[in-house]
This record gives C-alpha cells, structure tokens and sequence, in this order.
C-alpha cells in the first residue's frame, strides 16, 4: 500500500492508503490560544447555559436569542469568521474544538451552531463581496441571528424536490418569494435566513438572503418536539415576499449545490458536538457512580457498571480521533488549494468537499456514539434515571435528533459508498487496483511473513486486512451488481459500515501511535487499552457486516472463496477485553470524569 503525502491526501483515499502517525492531527496538541478558547466556551456554559437549563427548555421568551448574543459579545461566534469581517479567523480544526465544547450545551448548542454554521457560512463561503461585508460582521457579532430554510413538508432528504417558488417582479428589481419551510432552526428569532426556492421552471434550486424585515414572513407556534426542547423550531411561510434581486446568494440554480457543501461541514461539525455532549454524560455518569452507594460499596466498584463506562469512553476517544484528523485533512487541503493561487472563499468549500465522505461517516458514528452514551448513562443512573428531575433525562432526549439532522444516517451511510463510487468512475480514486490484488490474492497461499512484535505491529497489520475485505467485498459487489448496485441499500449499508470501522480503527491507532511517540507507552496505558478494545469491536463488526453482504450477493464457489477470505482477513490473535476495560473503567472512576 502506498504511503500518503499529508498536503496531497484525498478524501476516500483512507482505504486503498496508508497513513503516518505523523501526517495526523491529534487534540493533545491544541496550542494554549486554542485551549484558551475552548477554555472561554465552558466557562460560558457553566456560568450562562447550564443554571438556566430548565429555562430554556420553557421557551422563555428572548432568552436564547439573548445567549446568542452574549456569546457573539465573547466572539464565540466568529472563531472561523476572517478577520476582515471581525471574527479571529481561526482554522477549521479550531472550530471543530469550538464545537466540540459548545456541543454539551443541550438546546444551545443547536442554536449556536445552528447560526454559525448553515446559517452564516453559505453568505461567507458564497456571498459576494457586498453581501459578506453587508451580513458577516452582524452575525459574527450576534446583533443579527440566522436560521437556514430548506427542508418543506414534501421534501427532506429529497432537498431539491423543494416547492418553494421566486418569481422575478415586473420591474425586474424584487424575486417575489412564496411557500412554506419547516423544522426552522432559530426561527423564531431569526433576523436572516438563508432561503432555497426555484425560479419560474428551473430544476434546480436558488439560495437567497431574506431578512425578516422584508415583510411576508409569518410563523406557526413553536414545534412541540421530543428533545432538544429549547431549540426554536419554527413553521416559516413566504407569502409575496419581496427580495432585492441582489440578495441572490450566487448563482441562479446553484442552490442545491449550496445545500449540500454546508451540509457537509455541518456533519463534521455534528459528530464534533456530540463528542463533546458525550464526554458530559460520562463524566456525570461516573460522578453518580461514585457516589451511588449499593451493598455498602459505590457501584463503581462493580464489573457491569465498570464495563459500561469503560465502552463508552472507548466510542468517544475513537470518534474523538477521526474528527480531528479529518479536520486537520480539511485545513491542509486548503492550505495546499490557497497555496496553489485558489480564492480563499473557493478553498473553504473546496477542501471540505474533498472530504464529504469523511464528513458523512463521522456525522454516522458520532451520532450513535453519542446514542450509546447517553442510553448507558440512564442505565448507570438505574431508575433515577428514568426521573425528569435527574440530568439523564435530559441528555437521553436531547441526543437523538443527531441521527435524523444534517441527513439521516441512512442517507449518510449510502453518500459514502455512493461518493467514493463516483469518485473511483472519474478517476480520483483508485479503488479497482487494489480490489484487483485482493482477489488475486485471495487465489495465492497466505504470506505468513515474519513475526513483528514491535508496538502497533498488529495493529498495523489488522488495519492492512480490513481495508483488504472491505475492497474486496466492494469490489466484488460492483462487479457482480453493477447498475443494480445503486437500489441495494442493505448491501450498501454494509459496506458503508466496514469503510467507516477501518477509517474509525485507523484513526485511534494513529492517534495512540503519536501520543506514544509524545508521551512513552507507559503514561499511555489508558489510550493503548482503549484502541485495543476499540479494534475488537472493528474487527467483530466489520466481518458481520462483510458477511451479511456477501450472502446478500454471492453464490457457490466464488461466496465460498470470499468467505474464506474475510475470515482471513478478520483473524485476530486473543485478547482480553475484559481485563483492559476494567483497567480503562479504573482509571476514568478514579479522575472521576472522562480524562482523555
């Protein structure tokens, strides 16, 4: 396998390369500005978000439009905003850690990243000079509040299906728009909103930059909703709204391509704050161990409870670490697109895309890692758990709409086959080579090669194996379907699910490689521990998936060959998870919250 040059990587590109530890960024080496910063985030949600949480979750009117301004008035919300328009200008690792911290703010957290991101970026990422310059430094402020209107009753994840019309005004001066948005983000106090519509027949949609004081604005109530309670949900309805045609937001009909480029950061973004919500439910979970005393001991002390908190952690460090690889992936794209004479603007959008289908795998794992924790949180809790006046109810409610927003992760799950299929058809990626050699390979008698039993060797070698059947299991699905391929969702979906455990795998082993490298194996017994639980799990998981897939569309010989294969390709030698989790579990309940 060939090794990648960290400012040429490509999205994708994971599974058919390998990489350094030292090509990957880790969160251990965020700078003191950068801690700083996230410093500021929790501070603000000791002293602002969390005494007022009941309060919020009530809608009490104008306190969550206030919050946003306060934390535009502390400059949370200009992290990524250039300095041109007043923000810091940071890289897009630093917003990653932004909300990663702001993502254990319940409602708040939606609100907030809600503004920043699909409501700000596609005016900064797409506006013009006059549009930035008019918008940009107010919602980087937060003296104005953005929401973004995409979704209708007829059109969810078939976002292009939209209905909403703008018409051209007689005088050529207005696009009139009317139709009706719902599941509004910070629609209730929204000054701007970034609105999708089709202009007379057009296929495809136009973004425009409404604001409220327009006129032909008007809103149902507030959406009663499960969880996240005092996030503003609205019903928006346009009714003869007037918008100046200069509040076109790029092109006419480039709308969809809009959507679907925030959306991409927007699931990196997702996967960052529910590793942050996550890391707050541990740490309440194992505080509540601690001191929840059962037959004279904390349950701490005992092997399930230990069990449960020692997993949960362990799903955490590991999509911890693909976030911030990803993300640093993203920054040195841009760096390398900047470099290369690229419009910086173009760039920010550019490098993100490269990498949309690690953005989709991360919005998946993040989200049901975050599932995981929280549902082992109300069980640590045992029945006070199940109690509203108990903070598990809360985090239990609040985190399930992360599997639904930015794209199910059904819709995610089939992107990223879908995207790196596509991309392999243009000749980006070359995905059939080495599939090729797998399949030859699997003809040959197995190189045994000799023992390595240097740290990582088998780690390395594991990783080696499951990129090996997950081309092969693709590859051969390609062949064998070929243009069916596509309506095969459960087929898709397993190969989905072995892409995203190689590229989860490979980033905990490269993240504990570095911190090894950084710190000595001894003080890294926690993170070895984990990555090893970690890699079971993969190896376990990955195999079903391969399996499931393979009696799916395999017959005779040739099913029998590959089963052979990725058995192979999924041998492990023994180990005891048992003893390393209660090791992890050990360590976590003595720091009494999670520590890595």
């Amino acid at each position: 396998m060939e090794t990648t040059d960290k400012t040429k990587v490509k999205g994708g590109e994971f599974l058919i390369k390998e990489t350094t530890y030292q090509d990957v960024f880790i969160p251990e080496e965020f700078d003191e500005e950068q801690q700083m910063i996230a410093q500021t985030c929790r501070d603000f949600l000791t002293t602002e978000v969390y005494p007022n949480l009941d309060r919020i979750d009530k809608m009490e009117e104008g306190l969550m439009a206030s919050l946003v301004t306060k934390a535009g008035e502390l400059g949370l919300l200009g992290v990524s905003i250039p300095e041109e328009y007043g923000g810091f200008g940071k890289n897009f690792n630093t917003s990653m850690l932004v909300a990663d911290v702001i993502g254990a703010g319940h409602s708040f957290a939606v609100a907030i990243s809600a503004h920043t991101g699909i409501g700000t970026l596609p005016i900064l990422y797409y506006g013009n000079e006059e549009q930035k310059a008019k918008y940009i430094p107010k919602l980087g402020s937060g003296e104005w509040k953005a929401a973004y209107c995409l979704t209708e009753p007829n059109s969810g994840s078939d976002a292009n299906s939209g209905k909403t019309k703008a018409k051209l005004s007689a005088d050529g001066k207005h696009y009139v728009i009317n139709g009706q948005k719902m599941w509004i983000t910070n629609g209730g106090f929204a000054d701007i909103f970034i609105v999708f519509a089709k202009i007379d027949g057009d296929k495809n949609l136009t973004a425009f930059i409404v604001e409220r004081e327009f006129g032909g604005v008007t809103m149902n109530p507030e959406e009663h909703k499960m969880g996240i309670k005092g996030s503003s949900t609205r019903q928006v309805f346009f009714n003869d709204c007037a918008v100046p045609v200069e509040n076109m937001l790029s092109e006419r009909e480039n709308g969809f391509k809009i959507a679907v480029n925030i959306l991409n950061i927007g699931r990196i973004k997702l996967a960052a704050a529910a590793v942050g919500a996550s890391k707050a439910v541990i740490s309440t979970a194992i505080n509540y161990s601690n001191e929840r005393i059962q037959f004279e001991r904390p349950i701490s002390k005992y092997g399930a409870i230990r069990y449960k908190i020692a997993e949960m952690a362990t799903k955490v460090y590991a999509v911890e670490s693909a976030n911030y690889r990803a993300g640093q992936n993203i920054d040195d794209a841009y760096e390398a697109l900047v470099a290369g004479g690229m419009d910086k603007s173009k760039a920010k959008l550019k490098s993100t895309e490269q990498f949309a289908v690690e953005c989709a795998i991360l919005k998946v794992w993040g989200s049901e890692a975050l599932d995981y924790v929280v549902d082992e949180g109300v069980q640590i809790y045992g029945g006070m758990g199940f109690s509203a006046d108990a903070p598990m109810d809360r985090a239990y409610r609040d985190a399930r709409i992360n599997r639904i927003f930015e794209g199910t992760n059904e819709i995610n799950r089939l992107l990223t086959v879908d995207m790196m299929l596509k991309r392999a058809m243009k000749g980006e990626l070359d995905l059939m080579t080495p599939a090729t050699a797998v399949a030859a390979e699997l003809m040959s008698i197995p190189d045994f090669g000799e023992e390595d039993d240097t740290l990582f060797a088998a780690e390395k070698k594991i990783i080696q194996n499951l990129k090996k059947a997950t081309l092969m299991v693709a590859g051969a699905a390609v062949q064998k379907l070929m243009m069916s391929l596509s309506k095969e969702q459960e087929i898709l979906m397993n190969i989905a699910d072995m892409a995203s455990y190689v590229y989860v795998a490979e980033s905990v082993m490269l993240r504990t490689e570095k911190l090894v490298s950084l710190r000595g194996a001894e003080a890294c017994e926690g993170q070895l521990n984990m990555m090893r639980i970690y890699f079971v799990e993969a190896v376990d998981a990955l195999q079903k998936a391969g399996k499931e897939a393979l009696w799916a569309f395999a017959e005779g010989d040739e099913q029998r060959m590959m089963l052979v294969g990725l058995k192979r390709f999924t041998k492990v030698e023994p180990f005891n998870v048992k003893d390393a989790r209660q090791k992890v579990a050990q360590q976590l309940i003595a720091e009494n919250k999670y520590c890595f």
